[in-house]
């Protein structure tokens, strides 16, 4: 095995990454009534760091307390407690890895039936061509909106620095609500927010330049951007080459390169246009383009679950490795690699025809595991997908109940 995948990595800014293994961003749906990382959290991010990954990017953690990616989301904003992710930043610390908060807004991207609002940069509703699903009815926003969209998430990203983390990871990946204003499929608008991409990709630089401005200089500040919509006419390849450029004009460390939506769920291998069918490393022939006319260093994420291939990811110029379900399937994979040994997790494939649903099936799948991870219990591999998503659906409704409570109670 190459050393090159456990040597360090360090930034321009001078911060440094114990290897080139980044534990990518999984949904984990484990925050407390409160919405704030307890036990279980703790439990799931000091297995990873035990496993030798280098670097943990969290999953969503949201901006808005009214719009969550899922009813069991982590919520950091300006009224929650902060001791919570002093603790959660704590238990990587100990292992000497680095911690990143992946912060996020949903946008339009929430199901009908979830308390809170619906926001996006036009009233346009998610379609993904099955009843089972149904999104919520969106409003579009206000140009007050916006600016408190913008300073939710530099206040997310202050107290995060705050609490010890080491960086923040913007989501602007995978139709939530950043993405959504650089689609021009989800952004129709006229004014300074639409229309040209230069007006579309407003949002996330304003987002990124206050953080960048409030943070320190070594606190890490990357976007998660999608490498292409992966629909006819929305972003493309030639989009992000010019996103990533404006990125790195705002002191942005690192772009990770993901793609898709809920509508084309490319970053679960189920891209609309099957351009993602590829076993490993859905998006590396999109980072191969892109690497050739960055400036900023990337990082690949989307179905690694062998050594070789991550190796392969760094040959192409890629700076950095993301592994997500293989790290829920085995923590202990980047020790084992270190080791010489080429473990790969089989991780099983969904039997649904709708690509939205296999999709879904897939991500309740991965969330049973980090499940169990969280509760010192070995992963189940055999599992077929299809019951944690019946089991999640049946659940929902519960936590729905839940969140619709404590919503009600910080308003009053």
């Amino acid at each position: 095995m190459s050393k090159q995948l456990f040597s360090e990595f360090t930034f321009a800014s001078g911060a440094t990454l114990p290897n080139r293994l980044v534990k990518a961003a999984m949904e984990e749906s484990l925050g407390t009534d409160q919405h704030v990382p307890g036990k279980r959290v703790f439990n799931l991010y000091e297995r990873w760091a035990q496993g030798g990954v280098g670097t943990v990017i969290t999953g969503n953690v949201m901006v808005h307390d009214a719009a969550l990616t899922g009813p069991q989301a982590i919520v950091l904003d300006k009224h929650q407690p902060l001791d919570p992710f002093v603790q959660w930043a704590q238990r990587v610390h100990r292992h000497e890895g680095k911690i990143i908060m992946q912060i996020n807004h949903p946008g339009r991207q929430v199901l009908a039936d979830q308390p809170g609002v619906a926001w996006a940069p036009s009233p346009i509703k998610v379609e993904v061509g099955s009843k089972r699903a149904q999104f919520a009815e969106p409003t579009q926003m206000s140009q007050e909106q916006i600016e408190e969209v913008i300073e939710m998430f530099s206040t997310t990203a202050f107290r995060a620095a705050e609490a010890g983390f080491d960086g923040v990871e913007v989501h602007a990946a995978h139709g939530y609500l950043l993405s959504q204003f650089l689609s021009p499929l989800a952004n129709v608008r006229t004014d300074q927010w639409g229309g040209s991409l230069d007006n579309r990709a407003r949002l996330l630089l304003e987002i990124v330049s206050r953080i960048r401005a409030g943070v320190p200089e070594d606190f890490l500040v990357a976007v998660k951007l999608n490498s292409s919509d992966f629909q006819r006419g929305g972003f493309s390849l030639e989009d992000a080459a010019k996103v990533i450029e404006m990125l790195n004009q705002r002191g942005v460390d690192f772009v990770e390169l993901s793609g898709g939506s809920y509508e084309s769920p490319a970053m679960t291998g189920n891209a609309a246009d099957d351009r993602t069918r590829a076993r490993e490393a859905y998006f590396l022939s999109m980072a191969e383009q892109l690497v050739a006319t960055s400036a900023l260093p990337l990082m690949v994420t989307g179905g690694i679950v062998r050594p070789s291939v991550a190796q392969q990811v760094l040959d192409s110029g890629v700076a950095l490795v993301g592994i997500g379900t293989a790290l829920a399937a085995d923590p202990d994979l980047p020790r084992q690699w270190k080791q010489g040994h080429e473990t790969a997790p089989a991780i099983p494939h969904t039997k649904i025809s709708n690509k939205a649903l296999a999709s879904a099936a897939s991500m309740a799948w991965v969330r049973w595991q980090m499940s169990r991870l969280s509760k010192n219990k070995n992963p189940q591999l055999w599992l077929d997908p299809r019951i944690p998503f019946l089991l999640n659906g049946i659940a929902t409704k519960h936590h729905n109940r839940n969140y619709a409570k404590w919503l009600e109670t910080r308003n009053k």
